[in-house]
C-alpha cells in the first residue's frame, strides 16, 4: 500500500478519536461495532489492520471480545500475515469459537511450520470445541505438509465417526493427503468411493501416482477422466507430462503437447515448464530447446530446467553457454541452478570450469554452497579420476557429509578401482544409512572387479542374512501407446522368441565389425562363455533388440534403464546404432547417452 493511502487512512481513523459523544446510551457496544466495521473493510493490507488494532486499544477495546478478535484474526491470516501476530490475539480471547480455531488452523496450515496446527486441533477438543466441515480440510493439509501418515489415518477414522466424510471437499484433502505421505493406494481407495468427483480429486490421484512411482496408474486414470467427461486443466497437464517425463513415453507427452495447443495452455508458465522438463527427460533435446525458445514468459525454473537437460544430455558446453545468456539477461540464479551449472561442469569432466562456478556461486551471488553443491563437485573429481582429492575435499568440506555424498565416492572408488578407499566410504555409508542394497552392490562390484571372489561372496551372503535385496536392472521403452519394461534374460514378453533371433542377428553383425564383449562387467567367478551369454542378455539389449522389430528402419530408439549402462553394452550400442543406422538414446540413472554413427554424446567420459 502507497504511504500516501496509509497516511489518509490513519488520518480517518484520528477524526474518531472521541467518538463515544456521538452514542451515549451503549458507547463501548458502538464502538466495537465501529472496529468490526472498519476491519471487514480494510483491504489487503497489513498495515491497516495494525492501525485499526492500535486505534482499538487506544480508545479501550479489549480483543479478548470473540468478535472482534475472531475478525482480525481472519483478516491477518488472508493476508499471510506472520503467525505470531495472530497467535498472540488468538491466546487472548476467553472463549473462541469453532470458526477462529479453524482460521488458526488454516493460517498454520498454509505457513511453513504446520506443526502447530495439530497442536491446536488437540487443543480445541480438549476445549470441547466441536470440529466441524471447515476443520478437517485445514488439518489435513496441515498433515499433508508434514507428511504424517499415521497420524492422517487416525484423521480419516475421526473424519468418518464424524459423518463428514461424505463431503467433497474433506474427500479431496484425504486424496490429497495419502498421496503426499505416499500412500497413494489409500488415495486411490478413497476415490474409488466417491459418488461426486470434480477435476481436483481427478488431479489429486494422478498427481499422487505421477509423483510416487506410478506413472502407468496415472496415464490409466487419465484416460478414464477423459472417458467420464471431466475437462482437465493444466494441473492435469502437469501431473500427466510428469508421469510421462518419468517414464520416457515421448509420444504420449506430445499428445499431451498437442493437447495443450488445443486447450489454450501453451501460455500456461508452470505447464510449459513440465513440458520442457518432458523433453529434456526423454532426451529429445532439440524439441526442449524449441520449447523453450517459444515461451513468451521464462522464470528461473524454465531456465535452470533447459540448463540441466543440455547437460545431462552430454551438451555441457551448451549448458555453460545457456547459463551465460541467462546472466546477461539479468535473471539471478538460484541453487538449482548452479546445481544444473556444476552438473555439466561434472558430466563433461570439466574440472577447472567447476571449480571456477562454484567459487562465483559464492563469491558474486552469495549462495550459500548446499549439500547437494558439494555433492556435485565430488563427483566432478571422482569422475575425472581425482578420487584420493575427492576424498580429500570430502575432509575438507564445511558440513558433515551425508549418505549420498559417501556414495558418491564409493562409486567413483568402483570406477577406478580403489578398493582401500572404496571400503572406507562404504563403512561410513553404514554408520549414516544401513541396509541400502545400492551400497553392496557397489562394494561387492568392486571386490569382483579386484578377483577378490571370497570377500565378494562373504559380502553377498551378508545381504541375503540381512534380507537386503538388490534392486533388478530393468529398461523401459515405448511403442504404440504402450510401455513395455524388460529385466536381464526377459522371456516374459509374447513375441520372446522374435526379439532372442533379432539378439543373434545383432550379435553375428557386430562380431563381423570387431566386436568383442567386455567380459570384465560380468562380476561373477565363472567361466568366459557364461559371461558373454549373460552379457548378450542385458535388459537395454532386449528391449533395442525389441525395438528393432517393432519400429520402421530409421526411427529412432529410446531406452529409459533404472541403472547405470554397463561399458559392454555401451559398446555395443554404439555399434548397433552404426550397424543398423538408427539413433538410439538411452536414459540411465545418472545421464543420457545419444547413440549415433558409433558414437556417443559422452564421448565415452562416463
Amino acid at each position: 500500500m502507497k504511504k500516501a493511502e496509509c497516511a489518509s487512512y490513519g488520518a480517518m481513523l484520528s477524526k474518531l478519536k472521541h467518538p463515544l459523544s456521538s452514542c451515549p446510551d451503549n458507547p463501548a457496544s458502538w464502538l466495537v461495532k465501529k472496529c468490526i466495521s472498519l476491519l471487514q473493510n480494510c483491504g489487503s493490507s497489513q498495515l491497516k489492520l495494525r492501525q485499526i488494532h492500535a486505534f482499538s486499544i487506544r480508545h479501550g477495546v479489549q480483543f479478548n471480545n470473540p468478535d472482534i478478535g475472531k475478525h482480525l484474526i481472519y483478516n491477518l491470516v488472508s493476508l499471510s500475515a506472520p503467525m505470531a501476530y495472530p497467535h498472540s490475539i488468538f491466546s487472548c480471547i476467553h472463549s473462541s469459537n469453532v470458526f477462529t480455531w479453524n482460521t488458526m488452523i488454516r493460517g498454520y496450515a498454509e505457513c511453513e511450520n504446520p506443526g502447530p496446527a495439530l497442536q491446536l486441533y488437540r487443543q480445541m477438543r480438549a476445549s470441547c470445541i466441536e470440529p466441524d466441515t471447515h476443520t478437517y480440510p485445514f488439518l489435513l493439509k496441515a498433515i499433508a505438509k508434514l507428511a504424517d501418515l499415521r497420524l492422517g489415518e487416525n484423521v480419516h477414522s475421526t473424519v468418518i465417526r464424524n459423518g463428514y466424510d461424505s463431503l467433497l471437499f474433506v474427500q479431496n484433502s484425504l486424496l490429497h493427503m495419502y498421496s503426499a505421505c505416499g500412500l497413494v493406494d489409500g488415495a486411490y481407495k478413497v476415490f474409488e468411493l466417491m459418488r461426486e468427483r470434480d477435476v481436483v480429486a481427478w488431479n489429486s490421484v494422478i498427481n499422487g501416482f505421477a509423483l510416487n512411482g506410478k506413472p502407468n496408474e496415472a496415464l490409466t486414470l487419465f484416460r478414464e477422466m477423459v472417458l467420464e467427461g471431466v475437462e482437465p486443466d493444466g494441473y492435469t497437464v502437469v501431473s500427466l507430462l510428469s508421469a510421462c517425463a518419468e517414464l520416457g513415453a515421448l509420444t504420449l507427452g506430445r499428445r499431451v503437447h498437442v493437447y495443450m495447443v488445443k486447450d489454450g495452455l501453451t501460455d500456461h508458465l508452470h505447464v510449459n515448464n513440465a513440458l520442457l522438463d518432458l523433453y529434456a527427460k526423454c532426451g529429445s533435446i532439440r524439441e526442449a530447446r524449441n520449447v523453450f525458445d517459444e515461451m513468451k514468459d521464462r522464470n528461473v525454473v524454465s531456465w535452470s530446467c533447459m540448463i540441466v537437460g543440455l547437460a545431462v544430455n552430454g551438451f555441457g558446453k551448451e549448458a555453460l553457454e545457456l547459463f551465460k545468456e541467462m546472466e546477461r539477461v539479468g535473471l539471478v540464479p538460484s541453487e538449482v541452478t548452479f546445481v544444473g551449472v556444476l552438473y555439466a561442469c561434472s558430466h563433461c569432466g570439466m574440472v577447472d570450469e567447476g571449480f571456477d562456478y562454484f567459487t562465483r556461486m559464492k563469491e558474486k551471488y552469495g549462495i550459500l554452497p548446499k549439500i547437494e553443491h558439494y555433492g556435485c563437485m565430488v563427483d566432478l573429481l571422482g569422475r575425472a579420476g581425482l578420487v584420493k582429492e575427492a576424498y580429500q575435499y570430502i575432509q575438507n568440506m564445511p558440513m558433515q557429509p551425508n549418505a549420498v555424498i559417501w556414495r558418491t565416492l564409493l562409486g567413483a572408488c568402483t570406477m577406478q578401482g580403489h578398493l582401500t578407499l572404496g571400503e572406507y566410504a562404504r563403512s561410513k555409508i553404514l554408520q549414516l544409512e544401513p541396509g541400502c542394497s545400492g551400497d553392496y552392490v557397489l562394494l561387492s562390484n568392486l571386490y569382483a572387479s579386484e578377483r577378490r571372489w571370497s570377500d565378494a561372496h562373504i559380502l553377498r551372503r551378508k545381504m541375503l542374512r540381512e534380507g537386503v535385496k538388490k534392486v533388478p536392472g530393468y529398461s523401459i521403452v515405448e511403442f504404440g501407446n504402450h510401455v513395455y519394461e524388460f529385466v536381464m534374460g526377459d522371456r516374459s514378453h509374447p513375441q520372446c522368441e522374435q526379439i532372442y533371433e533379432m539378439l543373434a542377428e545383432i550379435t553375428k553383425r557386430l562380431r563381423f565389425k570387431g566386436y568383442v564383449p567386455h567380459i570384465e562387467n560380468v562380476l561373477a567367478d565363472i567361466e568366459e562363455e557364461e559371461k558373454e551369454k549373460a552379457l548378450s542378455y542385458h535388459s537395454e539389449k532386449i528391449a533395442v533388440a525389441f525395438m528393432l522389430i517393432k519400429t520402421a528402419s530409421g526411427t529412432p530408439i529410446r531406452i529409459v534403464k533404472n541403472l547405470r549402462i554397463c561399458a559392454d553394452c555401451h559398446l555395443a550400442i554404439k555399434l548397433i546404432s552404426e550397424v543398423f543406422e538408427r539413433e538410439i538414446i538411452v536414459r540411465d540413472r545418472s545421464r543420457f547417452h545419444h547413440f549415433r554413427d558409433g558414437c556417443c554424446s559422452c564421448r565415452d567420459y562416463w
